[in-house]
């Protein structure tokens, strides 16, 4: 069966290399009989901006890609997210954390020592075991927090778990080392982890195609989706293009946008060239 596939950019710079190559590998993944989905990440309403969104969309139509229309944008569909929270709130299985970073570091001492996973230093639980009198008279007080994942209570009620990658194979979900992650901030309805994973299932993606800097977010959108009783599509981690010095591409670094190059006389065809067959 053919497959749907996305593409999901944030739209927090202009579109560089490393971006075409991810967006040309999930459309050539869909194939001729398959579905390609565009979709903007716009959740950080204090970063992404309205520009470098219709930049994007403008450079891909130009290098020759299509997409379903109507696009979707995430800051339109705040309401799917903060029902998805109510149902892991109705679970008992996110809990609000007042902690700052500071106050993150004072509680684990020694940096160096303290336990890291995948997104670096992993949070203690200091307000997991928080009386709920006092985190309902913080919250009503106004003190800033994030809702966190309560990941070990998580597992316990959805049990072993595991999804596929096309390059790995089965893969188990670990039982430990991924933390309480954040799904939500007091002034945002939803993170990275909640949003993407709910949009996928609500958009009927069947193959997630994303670099391999996120190969380790898949396990956490692997807990979300049995929590939330979601489908499991398949994932390709692909590798990530690098530059001559084997950087990763970065926003930050103008030479490398679709917008410089095309303003420097690239074609479609030379961008293409620039990223096929790479990884």
């Amino acid at each position: 069966m053919p497959d749907v596939t996305r593409f999901a950019p944030s739209p927090t710079g202009y579109l560089h290399l490393g971006h075409v190559f991810s967006a040309c590998y999930a459309y050539h993944r869909a194939g001729s009989g398959g579905r390609f989905l565009l979709r903007i990440e716009d959740i950080d309403q204090t970063r992404c901006q309205d520009s470098y969104a219709n930049a994007l969309i403008d450079d891909l139509a130009w290098l020759g890609l299509s997409w379903e229309h109507p696009v979707r944008y995430q800051s339109q569909h705040l309401g799917a997210y903060r029902l998805a929270l109510e149902q892991l709130e109705d679970q008992e299985l996110i809990y609000p954390c007042f902690c700052t970073r500071s106050d993150i570091m004072r509680e684990v001492g020694d940096i160096h020592r303290a336990p890291h996973g995948p997104y670096g230093l992993l949070y203690p639980g200091t307000c997991r075991s928080l009386p709920r009198h006092e985190s309902e008279r913080r919250r009503e007080s106004g003190v800033p927090y994030a809702l966190r994942l309560d990941v070990q209570a998580a597992l316990r009620r959805a049990g072993p778990l595991s999804w596929r990658d096309g390059r790995r194979g089965l893969v188990g979900v670990p039982t430990d080392g991924l933390g309480d992650v954040v799904l939500a901030r007091k002034d945002t309805p939803t993170s990275y982890h909640l949003a993407v994973t709910l949009d996928d299932a609500l958009q009927g993606v069947t193959l997630v195609t994303r670099g391999e800097d996120l190969f380790q977010a898949t396990h956490v959108h692997r807990i979300l989706q049995a929590l939330l009783d979601l489908p499991v599509p398949q994932y390709h981690h692909h590798p990530l293009l690098l530059d001559p010095q084997g950087r990763r591409y970065a926003k930050r670094d103008r030479s490398v946008t679709i917008r410089s190059l095309r303003a420097a006389g690239a074609s479609p065809r030379d961008i293409l060239a620039m990223v096929d067959g790479k990884g």
